[in-house]
């Protein structure tokens, strides 16, 4: 089917040619508005006595919402179920609950819960969502996408399950990223959520808690590997290319190797990004631009050392290297200002062998001799030589940040700027409490999961959360408005500059190196803008020029209110 949406001339949102009537309709969650539903409406869709009598408006039904959560106390898996729930019910609602509640529900719907939702998923499913699409259909994957609940989709977000936040290979379960990552994409950018589409391409998994658990509800075959893996992915592509050839397509939590590959293979091929490796780059090259106005060290002296050269690690050594770039910074002294380390130690080129996406990134051997170092060096050494001005860690490894490492860290700066960034919290490098102690309370600190503020010698220290959100729902939109044919580093380096220009100067007095969640919206279009504007300005914007940009995210960004239902 195809819902059919339209914009009235005083901006009212309808949903057009709606066939469904009585119980066909209440069980449409895009279409449900339970007991908001007017009295004249349940006369023309034939819901007469299939409601209680008295209609309830929005603030009731958010009011008897909040209730139900209230009612599940203190236990984040239990709202997760019931948000879910809500969402299968009644999607209106759910993202009006969702935004009046933005910064208690956020850890709720995505991380850090919904890392526990995904290793019990076979155990809590309950209704579909999406498409799973597995290898058994190879040769027939144009005619599965047609299996969906709006033939017009704009937006999709693609997984293979294999790297989901820091918890590795969930198989089936890795569908709760993408239905979480395009609700955010709604409540932030207001993308109707009639034209998104959660996809895991369920290729099997390795995990084998999962393969011996007999509720498991996923393709059980270990993992599609090499190149029928590839041919899989290939025809996946060119079917969604086919269907809907001016979808954006943003891929979530692939295993890095494949990530690279699938992004470099297919971003100037079909509108697409990769959320880990180039949103996580933006989100932290954000939060270095702003702690750069409260240290006073401007970016070009900045000296970051980044430990993790996964999917996030290195796209945040990427684009640290083109906005380094843009303020002059070259040669030996681009190499110094960001360090990067992986399980062996310091990415340079004394190596024997090392993975051609960090080839670019790797110091040079002489430079690296020259500091007493090589590709071996640990990172209390690389400290020892670097002086590190920022430390970022994406490691997945709890604890990476000792007491000795911030200590040494903190001996050749004032303010460092600390970046603990694995997910969900059990994962993250260094507990913010511990960062404050052993900094006397001088760090400026992020962490990838939420982390209430800490109290230090009678001072409230804020933690940030580094979380994506802040930009790719702006990136999406900023896309989809423009038309953009491909999604170019100069789009997100627009985003992760605008998103540093929104955090105040009572912001950076609070500690905070992000603006409020609570702001979401107003910070989405704000990014949204800018990245339609660059579009247009690097050529691949095929839709309005920078002067139609805030027009046209007028038309459309969605309320989250109930749209008028026009019968057929």
């Amino acid at each position: 089917m195809k819902y059919r949406i339209e914009r009235s001339p005083t901006g009212e949102w309808i949903m057009a040619d709606i066939w469904k009537r009585g119980s066909g309709l209440l069980s449409d969650p895009l279409l449900n508005k339970g007991t908001a539903f007017t009295k004249e409406e349940r006369e023309v869709f034939e819901l007469d006595a299939m409601l209680p009598y008295q209609p309830t408006d929005s603030a009731h039904q958010l009011r008897r919402a909040e209730e139900h959560l209230a009612d599940r106390g203190d236990n984040p898996l239990e709202k997760y179920v019931a948000m879910t729930s809500l969402m299968d019910r009644n999607e209106t609602l759910f993202y009006q609950v969702l935004a009046a509640n933005v910064e208690e529900l956020l850890p709720i719907v995505y991380t850090p819960t919904v890392g526990t939702a995904a290793m019990g998923y076979s155990h809590l499913f309950r209704r579909g969502r999406g498409l799973w699409i597995t290898p058994d259909h190879k040769g027939r994957i144009f005619e599965i996408l047609g299996h969906v609940r709006n033939e017009d989709v704009k937006l999709i977000v693609v997984t293979d399950n294999e790297r989901i936040l820091g918890l590795g290979d969930q198989g089936v379960g890795g569908m709760v990223i993408p239905i979480g990552k395009l609700a955010l994409y709604t409540l932030g950018a207001g993308i109707h959520p009639a034209y998104t589409l959660p996809i895991s391409l369920d290729v099997g998994t390795d995990n084998e808690r999962l393969q011996n658990d007999d509720m498991y509800v996923g393709w059980r075959h270990p993992r599609l590997r090499g190149d029928e893996y590839y041919e899989f992915v290939d025809e996946f592509v060119a079917a969604v290319q086919r269907r809907w050839p001016d979808a954006l397509l943003q891929w979530e939590d692939f295993k890095k190797v494949n990530a690279f590959t699938l992004l470099d293979r297919y971003r100037t091929t079909l509108p697409s990004f990769n959320d880990d490796i180039q949103g996580t780059a933006a989100v932290v090259v954000a939060a270095i631009l702003a702690g750069c106005r409260a240290t006073g060290i401007k970016l070009a002296d900045q000296r970051v050392v980044l430990v993790g050269a996964g999917a996030a690690g290195v796209g945040i050594a990427r684009h640290l290297h083109h906005e380094m770039e843009m303020v002059g910074v070259g040669g030996d002294d681009l190499f110094r200002a960001i360090t990067l380390l992986d399980t062996s130690g310091l990415v340079a080129h004394d190596r024997v062998t090392m993975d051609g996406h960090k080839i670019g990134l790797a110091w040079p051997a002489e430079m690296a001799h020259h500091f007493g170092l090589t590709g071996e060096s640990e990172l209390p050494a690389v400290i020892d030589a670097v002086h590190p001005t920022v430390l970022i860690g994406t490691t997945g490894e709890p604890g990476v940040f000792s007491e000795d490492i911030i200590r040494a860290v903190s001996d050749h700066v004032e303010r460092p700027v600390i970046m603990a960034l694995s997910n969900p919290t059990s994962k993250t490098e260094a507990q913010p409490a511990d960062v404050f102690r052993w900094t006397e309370g001088r760090a400026l600190m992020a962490t990838g999961s939420p982390f209430d503020p800490v109290e230090y010698e009678g001072t409230k220290l804020h933690v940030s959360q580094g979380n994506n959100v802040y930009v790719f729902p702006g990136i999406g939109m900023g896309a989809i408005v423009s038309g953009a044919t491909e999604v170019t580093d100069s789009m997100f380096a627009a985003a992760a500059n605008a998103l540093a220009d929104l955090v105040t100067e009572e912001d950076l007095a609070a500690g905070r190196l992000y603006p409020g969640l609570a702001n979401l919206r107003p910070i989405t279009r704000t990014i949204a803008v800018a990245v339609a504007v660059a579009a247009c300005e690097s050529g691949v914007a095929t839709t309005l020029t920078p002067d139609e940009v805030d027009a046209a995210l007028d038309h459309e960004i969605w309320d989250l209110n109930y749209p008028t239902l026009r019968p057929i």
